[in-house]
């Protein structure tokens, strides 16, 4: 079987063990015959994957137990294998929800790291680093480079950290784990969101046909 998880940039794929990552220009030429069980939350892709005859999407078939209004279906995919635990999928944005007794009670967005570079490159010239990712949280910065990373780092463990209390913390993304370093109780899995979409497949076996 072929899944995909389409982003704004970047559509992964998962065939049986074999994981690859196309760019969304390598995305829009690639082609296969056979079928192809995709997520999407890329707009200017609708009408591209409503033309590919064998491409499946596997939104509609999610039931998931949440009040959140708009919830995007990668987060919900996701979720989805989780029954207990605050999930965090880090990468052009960093997503955490939190879910108990296989509820979903809410969540929050922040940029992602990249783009939290991006942003301070705009606010001024003199801000345009590379982050340090082995900046300290014990003591306080001395120059920008790791001012900027401290602020960012930090202000992401802290939130996480408040959000879990004593919940199991489960990342993924392209940047789930480097941040799943800072805690002791994370457990880092690349292919979350494609567990999810497996248990859609297993709850909807006729999709096979």
């Amino acid at each position: 079987m072929l899944f995909c998880d389409i982003g704004n940039s970047n559509a992964n794929f998962l065939e049986d063990h074999k994981y690859f990552t196309l760019s969304i220009e390598q995305f829009l030429e690639y082609k296969s015959e056979q079928k192809i069980f995709y997520i999407n939350v890329n707009e200017n892709l609708k009408n591209h994957l409503k033309a590919r005859k064998n491409f499946i999407d596997l939104e509609p078939f999610f039931v998931f137990d949440t009040i959140y209004q708009g919830l995007g279906i990668d987060r919900i995919a996701a979720c989805y294998t989780i029954d207990d635990g605050v999930i965090v999928d880090a990468g052009s944005a960093i997503t955490i929800d939190i879910i108990a007794n296989s509820i979903h009670l809410g969540g929050f967005i922040l940029p992602g790291i990249t783009n939290f570079r991006k942003i301070y490159a705009y606010i001024s010239p003199r801000l345009k680093y590379e982050f340090n990712t082995q900046v300290s949280f014990d003591a306080f910065p001395q120059k920008t480079k790791d001012a900027l990373s401290y602020g960012v780092f930090k202000s992401i463990y802290l939130l996480i950290k408040d959000t879990a209390q004593n919940k199991k913390l489960y990342f993924t993304g392209g940047d789930g784990q480097f941040l799943a370093n800072y805690f002791d109780n994370a457990i880092y899995d690349k292919l979350l969101v494609f567990r999810g979409m497996k248990k859609i497949i297993q709850e909807n076996p006729n999709l096979l046909i």
